[in-house]
């Protein structure tokens, strides 16, 4: 364990920060214990130290602070423009996070009695922001120097191994990515660049390394978050450059080429900078929040992928004013909708009913300023 190579300190210094972390929470190797209905998480993101901050949540979705895990890896102190640098692995068996400020990938192992780190790995370039696994293959987006994606495997134990010659880069020099994310099979790797207003495609072969990419124009301007819903089809949000009001949500099929076709073209949310997007696991609605707004906007997803509106003002919820909120994350029974706010650094929590409407619930206050991802389960 923890035998890859570090560029920015010797390894002794790092698992010293582990060390006192863990003995700072009683000493336990395992630390943050889940609920028995599942847990949330966010990241801390701090530049001094980064750590997985642990929710457990109960039956009616309320959360819990059930202690932080440090990643043993650096944040930024601020904001990521990312979707995806904390991710479960689709058995929740596995947490990955970024490590922004120290180019790294930590791997935790969740247990009932809560996470235990595992591996701490070079991310393959600078400023990793974004993750995604299809079975036993991760690939991390590097948002830093010129950009690029860069793929490893994890063994049995969780420790991550690069795939050789995995890098490739991205449209062109640091076009300002925000996410990657595999196609359901596997078979596609996508990656949005925000300052290009372009979405890669990567076909991914047998022996997990990606080929290209093939920039694709996106239907609107600054194409940010994904999601895949259960069909493999693409929902893309576009955040139009933080014009008011102008932000939107676009469907595509992908082919095993990698090629896009749209579906429905930016459907507009009617809010400002709609930037992360979630999917409900049966498909049946998709949520982006909208920062600029502090709301988030609800869409039905038809059987051929298109999108439609659940409320005409485009307000499905609100989540405070001045909140900003950023990431989001369903729980893996689609009952409860989670999302991170950047303005007033709280965990919002809603109910999702049948018909898709979002019921506010009690939520969590006092994170830290510049905490990053939300995943849950």
């Amino acid at each position: 364990m923890f035998s890859r190579t570090y560029t920015h300190r010797p390894m002794f210094i790092v698992l010293a920060i582990a060390i006192l972390f863990a003995f700072a929470l009683g000493g336990a190797a395992v630390a943050g214990a889940a609920g028995d209905s599942g847990a949330v998480y966010t990241m801390t993101n701090a530049a001094g130290g980064n750590a997985v901050a642990v929710f457990s949540r109960a039956a009616d979705g309320t959360l819990t602070p059930a202690g932080t895990v440090p990643t043993g890896g650096l944040g930024t102190g601020g904001g990521l423009g990312n979707q995806g640098g904390l991710i479960l692995s689709q058995d929740h068996r596995w947490l990955f996070a970024v490590n922004a400020g120290s180019n790294e990938i930590s791997v935790f192992q969740v247990r009932r009695d809560g996470l235990r780190l595992v591996d701490i790995a070079s991310s393959g370039g600078e400023l990793p922001i974004s993750l995604t696994v299809h079975d036993e293959l991760l690939y991390v987006l590097n948002a830093g120097g010129d950009g690029n994606i860069t793929g490893f495997r994890f063994n049995a134990h969780g420790e991550l191994s690069p795939v050789s010659n995995s890098t490739r880069p991205l449209s062109s020099a640091a076009p300002g990515p925000a996410q990657v994310a595999f196609r359901l099979d596997g078979r596609v790797l996508v990656v949005t660049e925000k300052g290009t207003n372009l979405i890669d495609t990567y076909t991914v072969g047998g022996d997990g390394r990606a080929n290209g990419p093939m920039p694709q124009a996106s239907s609107g301007q600054t194409p940010f978050g994904m999601a895949f819903d259960p069909r493999g089809r693409l929902f893309v949000s576009e955040a139009f450059g933080g014009a008011p009001d102008q932000s939107a949500l676009s469907s595509y099929t992908v082919s095993n080429a990698g090629s896009l076709a749209v579906i429905s073209a930016s459907v507009g949310t009617t809010e400002t900078a709609a930037c992360w997007v979630v999917i409900t696991g049966d498909g049946r609605y998709a949520y982006t929040t909208n920062t600029g707004s502090s709301s988030i906007s609800g869409y039905r997803i038809s059987r051929d992928g298109t999108l439609t509106l659940l409320d005409d003002d485009g307000r499905t919820a609100e989540t405070g004013d001045g909140s900003s909120p950023i990431d989001a994350a369903v729980s893996s029974d689609s009952e409860f909708l989670y999302a991170l706010t950047g303005g007033t650094n709280t965990i919002v929590a809603f109910q999702v009913g049948a018909d898709g409407s979002l019921t506010p619930l009690p939520g969590i206050s006092g994170l830290p300023a510049g905490a990053n991802g939300l995943a849950a389960r």
